[in-house]
């Protein structure tokens, strides 16, 4: 999670934004031919592209997986496997070839000790502390951060413009968000921000409809799930940078992947950028498009397909 998230409307194109975070129907099939092992200057290679269990995340699997297939890369598709916790280990043993992951969520997954936040921090720590058998390329702009987001009446009420504000009502508030969330914040928004909470529910990708309804107070969507701005939800500003960076890097098992391959996904990440994933996920999130649709149509219009 991005984690958390992972993240990642901006009026309601550019801050829309989902949850590390709606979605679509989960449409791809797997794609399966036959395999030409993964040279370094070959261009035909067989690799698994992979998905975490949320839609922002099978769309750019799908982004991933149709450009290597339009450069003659046999590709099979796995898409919404899991969390993190299930996902990084196929990865790192070679089930999965290519993962697209979050700079942030990966750091403290793979470093629980980090105190990285800053972009460059995050992916000087990531290169230091990545097992051998994988590897980041190149990060895009796109960032799809980790937000604690309540409705604008339980912020005016109650003052809350940053998380250090909530730390003054938040033992009486229910916070909400991925099954792992517990796991992952807890003790990071109490050492932050001295947060406690009533009570914690996951509530995944239904957060944002679940603070509309106050089933919960406050939760951690991601800021490109367009319910931000449909929901009229207001995130907190994370004043103390409890959450990290996020932008969106493809994570590679390098021993899978050839030059074609890594100059590939380096072009995707070069074009993407928050606000184009912002108005990618309104299109699978409000108006219900398919993600590898959606994936084909930005692909085509930017000369990748």
């Amino acid at each position: 999670m991005r984690r958390i998230l992972s993240a990642a409307a901006v009026a309601l194109t550019a801050a829309l934004a989902l949850s590390a975070c709606g979605g679509g129907s989960d449409p791809l099939t797997t794609a399966t031919t036959s395999a030409a092992p993964a040279t370094s200057g070959g261009t035909a290679a067989k690799v698994v592209v992979g998905s975490f269990n949320f839609p922002e995340s099978v769309l750019l699997g799908s982004i991933y997986a149709q450009a290597l297939q339009a450069k003659g890369v046999t590709v099979e598709e796995k898409p919404n496997i899991g969390s993190r916790e299930v996902v990084y280990d196929q990865v790192k043993s070679g089930g999965l070839t290519i993962l697209p992951e979050y700079i942030g969520s990966l750091n403290a997954f793979v470093d629980k000790s980090t105190t990285a936040k800053t972009k460059d921090e995050i992916l000087a720590n990531l290169k230091a502390k990545l097992p051998p058998e994988l590897e980041i390329l190149d990060p895009s702009a796109a960032e799809d951060n980790n937000s604690l987001t309540v409705t604008k009446e339980t912020a005016t009420k109650n003052n809350l413009a940053t998380i250090e504000d909530l730390a003054k009502v938040s033992k009486g508030f229910v916070v909400g968000g991925p099954p792992e969330f517990k796991e992952r914040q807890e003790a990071n928004f109490k050492n932050v921000y001295g947060l406690e909470f009533k009570q914690w529910k996951p509530t995944g990708d239904t957060t944002a409809d679940a603070i509309k309804s106050g089933t919960i107070q406050v939760g951690n969507v991601f800021t490109t799930d367009p319910k931000i701005v449909l929901n009229d939800l207001v995130p907190l500003k994370d004043n103390k940078n409890a959450f990290g960076a996020e932008n969106v890097v493809p994570l590679v098992y390098k021993a899978g992947v050839n030059d074609t391959v890594t100059s590939t996904l380096n072009a995707i990440s070069a074009k993407l950028d928050t606000a184009t994933l912002v108005s990618l996920m309104k299109r699978i999130a409000v108006d219900k498009d398919d993600p590898p649709v959606v994936a084909k149509d930005w692909l085509t219009q930017n000369g990748l397909l």
